[in-house]
């Protein structure tokens, strides 16, 4: 459906045609939270596992993943989907990841990207002792609550009798 609108700068007559002039800044604007919410969940997110222990299981699948994508063996599809949502923002693809773009030379110096890394990995195996050791006291807590109980102190089976 064609359209006649006013410009701000007072034109008439412009046909504009649906979907033009849309603008996709947004949705590169999206992706790039995504990406660096999954950054942020990458190295923190072993932390979660502390309060929810069932967490860590999302978070060794998402390591899993950033390590496949450090060793060039996956693509990211984050960075798919922003060159997709910068190509409909008619902008160009970015000619490096997303790491090397918005975080190398930026966060960090470039030749600190192995130390970075190895950073990364330290915080993320404190994250997953700690929900080990946390995980284990729980076990051994409630063992021990099982354990100290008298039978049937849950109830179970004993009927109140009134006389």
């Amino acid at each position: 459906m064609n359209t006649v609108r006013r410009r701000p700068g007072g034109d008439f007559g412009q046909v504009q045609r649906y979907g033009e002039g849309v603008s996709w800044d947004w949705l590169v604007t999206l992706v790039l939270a995504l990406h660096f919410a999954y950054l942020a969940y990458l190295v923190l997110g072993g932390f979660l596992a502390w309060r929810w222990p069932k967490a860590i299981w999302v978070h060794l699948v998402a390591c899993g993943w950033g390590v496949l994508i450090v060793f060039g063996l996956v693509n990211c599809p984050l960075t798919w989907a922003e060159d997709q949502a910068r190509q409909l923002a008619g902008q160009a693809p970015l000619s490096q990841g997303f790491v090397d773009r918005y975080l190398d030379n930026v966060i960090y110096p470039d030749g600190y990207v192995n130390l970075v890394r190895l950073g990364v990995a330290a915080v993320v195996a404190i994250s997953w002792v700690g929900a080990f050791v946390l995980a284990r006291r729980r076990a051994d807590r409630r063992q021990d609550d099982t354990a100290t109980q008298p039978p049937n102190a849950g109830g179970e089976g004993e009927r109140a009798v009134t006389v």
